[in-house]
């Protein structure tokens, strides 16, 4: 049965339920006794009939619920003539189901959300004309037009002068963001300005936005560990139950009392409460920019207690950028800049691209290079406004101008230079870094105030530079110059100290995320292959986001604990005074239907959970940590 239908069916049961009781109790108040006893268990039938289906398919999966207390309540209730409490008991069951459907639908609201966003075609320049055609036909340098209101299909890159885009879907950031020219654009983020041209940079189905959509639908179909604890202890209840139950019929002759005990006893404090609460904390994190891909992940990333940091893109943002500019001979480091600039432009390499992407950045219009030689990780020779320029690491300019490099200074720890030659003569150096995300510290001890206790820095970079980038931040440990698989050998040598929590963004951390107790993916568009293994998504390269999931881990974990231990408490205590001959069987299944509607209305206060984004934001700095 689908999901809608089944929805259907649950309100028609529930619409039975009430009917039965609400004429049998109109029956009863009119003096016909009788009419309302039957009145009763025509609303109880039914419910009683889908329950028993119920029980033996859940039977045959070799799964044993607390459905059954419902089923044997109902049954004990009819047996002897307890007609009023069977329908109450029904009204109880049926209404704890729809209750449990809406609540969980209510709280993947946020996930269903972003599914139903999915774009289904696009508009595309092709021949001096606009085709409306489907997402499957768009390639790479497919040129774009993003309509007011239109959903970016693809990731890309602004072609228009700019761009005013709402990403709050995507990050959740609630102002849209403006983007210049050459700027890149998120797939799924929606036009908030005038029309604008897109630059595809990618095939929709390896776009961030369908990553996305892929990892929502994982997460949809998950089983949280507390969630299969609470089936162990459903059967440990049960039994209890039953047990009470029979020795308040032998011990008083009454089967009224057993019947009443069977009536308080009920499945929603454990059946309902944990999913509830769980799915709600998911919807709130995918609301902050956190994809958490189900329940027990969620839990796993509430009770981390190491953090293992990749350096590069994860503690550094990952992108090359020039920290200062050095010159020797009349040109100023504007012009370094520029002739650099222009001349990297014909190459691929990311320094050449951190280069041109620098100078774009500060309004520097570049011409088009004549005569580019590029030798592969080396550098550039071209010709640029008729001078010669050549570009690259220091070895390779003193090779192509044939004199010796001035000396330099040498740069800091993590840092690489890059040499400019202008006609014959060197003409400066570039400074690149990979820069340290700003309040770095803030972030570590926000971590550490979330409960964990250890953390390390695990990066495959030379230990010079990793331990650079770790001066002053207070970490527990560096491990340098690490392969891929000497990561994983640290997440499985660190289990020791409790679950380990690691966080990387290239293909090189993919096995160590697997690996993991609780595996974390910078950003949507890093690496395909750790979004993959990963079990946390961080939707943009926010290292805050990660504060804020795991608040809402801790506390909808507690809040599903909560909802447990309160509601079997009063669970217990209702059916002791049952077994007393305090309840009737009456009193106690309405005692028990307000349990359950409080139980389920405590664990949709996970939907509230304001994890403060405001004091968890990182910022960027420039230090230098970056490796050629």
């Amino acid at each position: 049965m689908s999901g809608e239908g089944s929805a259907r069916f649950k309100v028609a049961v529930l619409v039975i339920a009430l009917a039965g009781l609400a004429v049998g109790a109109g029956l009863w108040l009119a003096g016909s006794t009788d009419l309302a006893g039957m009145a009763w268990i025509v609303g109880v039938v039914p419910v009683l009939a889908t329950l028993i289906a119920e029980i033996v398919r859940s039977l045959f999966r070799g799964e044993i619920g607390l459905d059954i207390v419902a089923a044997l309540s109902m049954s004990a209730a009819l047996v002897f003539c307890e007609t009023l409490a069977a329908a109450v008991v029904a009204l109880m069951y049926s209404g704890g189901t729809f209750l449990e459907s809406f609540a969980e639908g209510h709280a993947r609201r946020e996930m269903r959300d972003l599914l139903s966003r999915v774009p289904r075609s696009a508009t595309r320049y092709r021949e001096g004309a606009l085709d409306e055609v489907p997402l499957g036909e768009i390639v790479p340098d497919d040129l774009l037009l993003i309509r007011q209101g239109d959903v970016a299909p693809v990731d890309g890159t602004v072609e228009s002068e700019w761009a005013v885009l709402d990403q709050s879907a995507m990050t959740g950031e609630s102002m849209p963001v403006k983007l210049m020219r050459h700027q890149e654009v998120m797939s799924g983020s929606t036009n908030a300005g005038e029309a604008f041209d897109l630059r595809a940079s990618r095939r929709a189905a390896e776009s961030t936005y369908a990553g996305i959509v892929r990892l929502v639908e994982e997460a949809q179909q998950s089983k949280a560990p507390m969630s299969r604890m609470a089936d162990r202890y459903s059967l440990l209840f049960l039994l209890v139950t039953v047990a009470l139950a029979a020795a308040a019929w032998w011990m008083t002759d009454d089967p009224i009392r057993a019947v009443a005990v069977l009536v308080v006893a009920t499945p929603c404090p454990l059946i309902l409460a944990v999913p509830v609460a769980l799915v709600a904390g998911l919807s709130r994190a995918a609301h902050y920019g956190v994809l958490i891909k189900g329940a027990k992940p969620l839990e796993a990333l509430a009770q981390a207690q190491t953090l293992i940091l990749d350096k590069t893109g994860t503690l550094t943002d990952g992108r090359p950028r020039i920290v200062s500019i050095d010159t020797y001979g009349e040109l100023s480091s504007d012009e370094v800049l520029y002739l650099a600039a222009a001349a990297d432009q014909a190459s691929k390499h990311p320094m050449a691209q951190a280069i041109v992407a620098s100078a774009r950045a500060s309004g520097i219009v570049l011409p088009v290079p004549i005569g580019s030689q590029e030798v592969p990780g080396e550098g550039v020779a071209a010709s640029v406004d008729g001078r010669s320029v050549v570009v690259g690491g220091t070895g390779f300019v003193r090779r192509r101008i044939g004199a010796p490099r001035k000396p330099h200074q040498g740069a800091e720890a993590g840092s690489v230079l890059v040499a400019v030659a202008v006609d014959g003569q060197l003409a400066g150096n570039l400074v690149l870094a990979d820069p340290l995300r700003l309040e770095t510290a803030r972030f570590l001890a926000g971590i550490r105030r979330r409960g964990i206790r250890r953390i390390l820095l695990a990066t495959g970079d030379r230990r010079a530079v990793a331990e650079a980038v770790a001066e002053g931040l207070g970490l527990d440990g560096v491990r340098a110059e690490l392969t891929p698989d000497q990561k994983v050998l640290l997440v499985v040598t660190e289990r020791k100290n409790g679950p380990v929590m690691m966080v990387g963004d290239g293909v090189n951390d993919a096995p160590a995320l697997a690996a993991a107790d609780i595996g974390v993916a910078m950003g949507a568009r890093g690496a395909a292959a750790s979004a993959e293994a990963a079990d946390v998504v961080l939707m943009v390269d926010d290292l805050g986001r990660l504060l804020a999931g795991l608040e809402i881990a801790n506390r909808s974990r507690r809040i599903a604990l909560e909802s447990v231990v309160a509601g079997l408490g009063l669970s217990v205590t209702g059916m002791v005074a049952a077994a007393f001959g305090y309840l009737t069987p009456v009193e106690g299944a309405i005692l028990q239907e307000a349990i359950d509607v409080a139980v389920i209305l405590n664990a949709l206060r996970a939907l509230r959970i304001s994890p403060g984004m405001g004091s968890v934001e990182v910022a960027y700095d420039h230090a230098p940590s970056m490796q050629h």
